[in-house]
This record gives structure tokens, C-alpha cells and sequence, in this order.
């Protein structure tokens, strides 16, 4: 399965055990669902709230033992039921995918890792609640992985965020670095974006970093799995700041190369 445009998610991966990908593709579905109702398509804003509003309906149906409505909802009934997975990520998504509707710039960078707690830190929770880790270290370190790879994602997308009315670079940092968002219409690369660029990718490799002790501390193929996902987000970042931030140009990716290395690396670690 391609994990698309909700690409936190290491989605019905070779990786996981068997026993594990039924309950992997349920929450995948359930994210990428309410993801588009608030991102994709041509609906106003009242009807993909009343949309994300049916979705937590349901799973206020699935926490008292009801059968939910919605046909997609069945199957993550049956994944919460079966792994005895948490409902409170679950609402942080749909939280964050309604913040989606209505908010489309961040004054600071605290505002922007808030809703970075609920719209990629949930993802981590529940793959360590699928593996019954729930250790406050290991949550705390599955937060940093997961919001570092949120903040990646914004920074290599920021032209692209730009065509849909989005800035997700904060706008404190905006002004502290002299960018104004008629820059990023022009996809104008200089020393103030470059600065600028560099000094989120700094500070996200560091935050990447904090949580990357998890990926050894995990055994088995979600530490494997781990390893590679936090390898890819240190890739990018490496991409990022060899270019200087330059992503009006070429978004940075992973290729082939990259993922040969990610692996020799992710095996060789212990």
C-alpha cells in the first residue's frame, strides 16, 4: 500500500509482523479518510466538519460497545477491540484534521508542534500500543521521532503548501529571518531563505535525534522498521541543508541509493 500524502505512516509494511497488518490498515484508512474529508475535494468547510463530526461519532459508538455507522469505522472496531488500542489518539487526529479546515498559518513554532502532538504524535502511540509498549520514555521519544517527521515534511513542502494556501513555517520565524510570503510566491531562494531553512532543519535534526534512541531500544522488526523511518527523516534533512532549503527548485526525496544505505545502517545498528 502507498502511503501517500499521510506519509508518517509506515502502512502495511513487509516489516510487520502478519498478525499486526489488519490492525495497521485499519488506523491507515481511518487517518487517510479523515485526512482527505479535511484536505481533498471540493467540499465548504461546514461539511467536512460535519464529516469529521460523523467520524468521532462513531467513535464514541465503538467506546461504549455500540457498532459504529460509518462502514470504514467497522474495521477499526475490530482492530481497537482485538489489540485493546487507546480512543484518545484516535480523537487527536480528528482534532488536528479540523484545525485543518480552519487554520492555514502558525504564529510560532509552539503553536505549530501542538498540533504536531495531534496530528503526527498519535500515529507513534498507537504502533507502540500495538506492540503493548507504554513506557513514558518510549512515549515521549515516539512523540520527538513523530513531530520531527511532521516538521520535515513542512519544510520540503513549503512551495507546495504555498499552492494551497498554507504556511506552515512560523510566522515569527518569517519575520525574525526577514521572509515574507510574497517570497514564497515567488519561490525566490536567497541568503534570508536559506537562513532561515537551515535554522528549522537544525533544530528538527536535533529533536529527530533526541527520539532516535527508541529505534535500538525497540527489539524485533518494529525497532528494524523504526531505525529506517527515522534514517529517511535524517536523509532528508541532510538534503534540505545541502541545498541551503532550496525547495522551489526540486522537493527533496529518498532514492535508491538512499534506501540501500538506510537499510545497511538500520541492520548494522544495535
Amino acid at each position: 500500500m502507498s502511503v501517500g500524502h499521510y506519509e508518517n505512516f509506515p502502512v502495511g509494511s513487509l516489516l510487520l509482523p502478519r498478525k499486526m497488518r489488519r490492525a495497521v490498515h485499519a488506523i491507515y484508512h481511518f487517518a487517510r479518510y479523515a485526512d482527505d474529508v479535511a484536505d481533498e475535494g471540493d467540499a465548504g468547510p461546514a461539511e467536512r466538519l460535519a464529516e469529521l463530526d460523523r467520524l468521532e461519532a462513531d467513535l464514541d459508538r465503538i467506546a461504549a460497545g455500540e457498532p459504529p455507522r460509518i462502514e470504514l469505522m467497522a474495521s477499526l472496531a475490530a482492530a481497537i477491540a482485538a489489540h485493546a488500542l487507546p480512543l484518545q489518539p484516535f480523537r487527536d487526529l480528528l482534532s488536528a484534521f479540523r484545525q485543518d479546515v480552519a487554520k492555514t498559518r502558525y504564529q510560532s513554532f509552539a503553536e505549530l508542534v501542538d498540533y504536531c502532538r495531534r496530528s503526527a504524535n498519535p500515529v507513534g502511540r498507537l504502533m507502540l500500543a500495538l506492540y503493548g509498549e507504554s513506557d513514558a520514555r518510549s512515549l515521549a521519544q515516539s512523540d520527538g521521532i513523530c513531530t520531527a517527521l511532521q516538521l520535515i515534511n513542512f519544510w520540503q513542502d513549503a512551495a507546495v503548501d504555498w499552492g494551497k494556501g498554507r504556511v506552515y513555517l512560523p510566522q515569527e520565524d518569517l519575520a525574525r529571518f526577514g521572509v515574507d510570503e510574497a517570497q514564497i510566491a515567488a519561490g525566490r531562494f536567497d541568503a534570508k531563505w536559506r537562513a532561515l531553512m537551515l535554522y528549522q532543519t537544525e533544530r528538527t535534526r536535533k529533536m529527530l535525534q533526541a527520539g532516535a534512541p527508541l529505534g535500538r531500544t525497540l527489539r524485533g522488526r518494529l525497532g528494524l522498521e523504526l531505525r529506517l523511518i527515522v534514517m529517511g527523516g535524517d536523509r532528508i534533512l541532510h538534503k534540505l541543508h545541502a541545498s541551503g532549503g532550496d525547495v522551489f527548485g526540486q522537493r527533496p526525496k529518498l532514492g535508491v541509493g538512499d534506501w540501500i544505505y538506510m537499510m545497511w545502517r538500520a541492520c548494522r545498528a544495535k
